[in-house]
């Protein structure tokens, strides 16, 4: 098949109404359905998805005995469809916000991390600049933002990349490390403990991330590295909530990013026990979709949290 031109969709007249089409047939797997959904008759709909398999000289769907499977190629129009809607959508957003005197809409993702010290004081001054500029924060894990960046849902988000094979559409631009501390409530008896070790604490009880997850894993290798075993007098959880509840009622330990822990410690949640472990988080940066056309209020907070990065890190 031929390169096709970077304008074959003009050329070939594409319809909102096809790509409206191929987003209803990945939801419901059935023409049926998926013609019922858009208020089409299914007739309708076969012609519209035949003629764009022939523009495109590719078969998007497996035809099966109870429904449609997308093919390779159709998993590839599936997503540009979801993201070329969606970016049709915000346009349509700022378009209105900028005629009622506003200044657009942002959607960012971040991890805990950021989300506690960096994001806030970026949006904190974007706020004085653009105090009408709406601002839609999603904290998740880097694995959720990653695949919401990728389906356009979000302008960027400040995170990690966990799979570069499936990050060559993306751009990253590293920030930071992210190192680890133990905390414990106010008053712990390991607070004015001298010289405090390793081995003063993986007998005591621990409130821990789940297994197989990173920090966790990087953990218990921290003790193995040191000839001892991981604690064993678990509570597993990663609900921030439950953590400083249990922390404040037991004298549990946790394990939790720097920035994280000295936000808690600045509202007389916990303490950070005085012991610099050898034991940290991957880097985590901007991550943007490279053909990613940010909207003026996007550029204007991304400009922000460069600008706060360099302050704080």
């Amino acid at each position: 098949m031929d390169t096709p031109n970077p304008n074959w969709f003009l050329r070939a007249r594409l319809k909102t109404r096809q790509l409206l089409l191929l987003i209803a047939l990945d939801e419901h797997r059935n023409i049926h359905r998926a013609s019922e959904a858009l208020h089409m008759t299914q007739p309708a709909a076969s012609k519209q998805l035949k003629d764009l398999e022939e523009m495109l000289d590719v078969q998007l769907f497996d035809r099966l005995p109870r429904g449609m499977e997308p093919t390779i190629f159709g998993e590839t129009m599936i997503r540009h469809a979801r993201m070329a809607l969606n970016s049709l959508a915000l346009a349509h957003d700022d378009i209105v916000a900028l005629r009622s005197g506003l200044l657009g809409q942002v959607e960012v993702g971040v991890i805990m991390t950021p989300g506690m010290a960096l994001l806030p004081k970026a949006i904190a001054r974007i706020k004085q600049q653009a105090p009408l500029l709406r601002i839609g924060v999603h904290m998740e894990q880097s694995n959720i933002l990653l695949e919401r960046l990728q389906r356009g849902s979000l302008d960027f988000m400040i995170g990690r990349i966990l799979d570069q094979e499936n990050s060559a559409s993306l751009s990253y631009e590293e920030l930071t490390e992210e190192p680890a501390c133990v905390v414990a409530r106010i008053g712990h008896p390991l607070l004015e403990h001298p010289n405090l070790q390793l081995q003063d604490m993986n007998t005591r009880p621990w409130i821990l991330p789940l297994q197989g997850s990173v920090l966790r894993h990087r953990f218990d290798m921290m003790f193995r590295r040191a000839g001892l075993e991981p604690p064993v007098n678990v509570v597993d959880t990663t609900a921030l909530l439950l953590i400083t509840a249990l922390l404040q009622q037991t004298d549990s330990l946790h394990v939790m990013p720097v920035d994280v822990a000295r936000y808690y410690a600045s509202l007389n949640v916990l303490s950070i026990l005085p012991i610099e472990l050898p034991c940290k988080m991957d880097a985590f940066g901007i991550i943007r979709q490279r053909d990613h056309l940010l909207s003026p209020g996007a550029d204007l907070l991304l400009q922000a949290v460069r600008a706060v990065a360099a302050e704080l890190y």
